[in-house]
């Protein structure tokens, strides 16, 4: 069997392989730390290699893993759809392949490990409709092309606006989750005489300048601005009235529990997902965790009180 799983390396200490896509977005470096201090106390060592963006470099890193020999590789992907062949390979190595948070595409994970990203989108048109008039525009500026939960928000958040009387006036993507597209694209679309109410931007980044193409305009406080990651910059807007709502992911959680699946998993305990998910070819076992809306109302509960930033951060500009 070419995916028979290898023993443990060195006195039972497993070794785990772990991918990031870029450390440009906020959030990704508090994963990281969870994760590894995690797996550190369950007795695992983890191996951390950035691509920065570079499908061709994380392709390099999880080859480099597999050389390693090491027992499981956690991928949070650059492109879902570039590394289907590369899966394979580690499989086929005997390597359990995690998704994390970004599902990779055609490629037979063992496990995706992510929040509820249709909820992610749900949650963004909720959260327009609630606030809007009626026969509202949006101008909708989604994340990176190959990344498939941008796919995922997508259908959550049209199924949401179809069955309002809201109308999106204008979608783009950000290829590789460059904030700076969010700047342009509200540029270019108050220069081309494209009326808006309210501004869907996929995370915090894009909706950080997005915010400031709007405060140019003097719209900052009028158009309604969603996001997601609960970034503390996006926090602090939603704390002064520029911002309408984030989805906050509590990461640590998805971090811890990925940390601790995957050992379980290195020492023969396959993981019980309720959940599974079609990856374009197969379905994968799906551990599924559910994001929170913050708006005004909650952000003192769910984002201070819950430890994710600290009040004096996140009212920083108004205290």
């Amino acid at each position: 069997n070419p995916e028979a799983k290898k023993e443990p390396s060195g006195e039972d200490k497993p070794l785990i392989g772990m991918s990031f896509d870029s450390f440009l977005i906020e959030r990704w470096q508090r994963d990281r730390d969870v994760f590894v201090s995690t797996a550190s106390e369950l007795g695992a060592e983890v191996n951390v290699q950035i691509a920065n963006g570079s499908p061709s470099e994380q392709i390099s890193q999880i080859e480099y893993f597999i050389k390693k020999g090491v027992d499981a590789i956690v991928v949070v992907a650059v492109d879902c759809y570039g590394l289907s062949d590369i899966v394979q390979k580690a499989k086929d190595a005997g390597i359990y392949v995690i998704s994390y948070d970004r599902l990779i595409m055609n490629a037979k994970s063992d496990l995706y490990i992510s929040f509820d990203n249709e909820m992610v989108g749900t949650m963004m048109a909720e959260a327009l409709v609630d606030k809007q008039p009626h026969g509202a525009k949006i101008l909708s500026i989604c994340g990176s092309p190959t990344d498939q939960n941008v796919s995922q928000a997508d259908i959550g958040f049209d199924a949401v606006i179809a069955k309002s009387d809201l109308s999106v006036v204008a979608q783009e993507y950000a290829p590789n989750w460059l904030a700076e597209t969010a700047y342009t694209v509200v540029n270019s679309t108050i220069a081309q005489g494209i009326l808006f109410d309210g501004v869907r931007c996929g995370n915090d980044d894009l909706a950080s300048q997005a915010f400031l193409a709007l405060s140019e305009h003097r719209l900052a406080s009028t158009v309604k601005l969603v996001g997601q990651d609960a970034d503390l910059a996006a926090c602090q807007r939603i704390v002064e009235g520029t911002q309408l709502m984030t989805v906050y992911k509590p990461v640590e959680k998805l971090a811890k529990e990925a940390a601790e699946i995957v050992v379980k998993m290195i020492r023969g305990e396959m993981p019980q997902a309720t959940d599974t998910i079609f990856d374009g070819t197969y379905d994968i076992p799906y551990k599924k965790l559910s994001p929170i809306m913050v708006t005004r109302d909650n952000i003192d509960e769910v984002i201070i009180d819950g430890g994710f930033h600290r009040r004096e951060q996140v009212y920083l500009n108004l205290d």
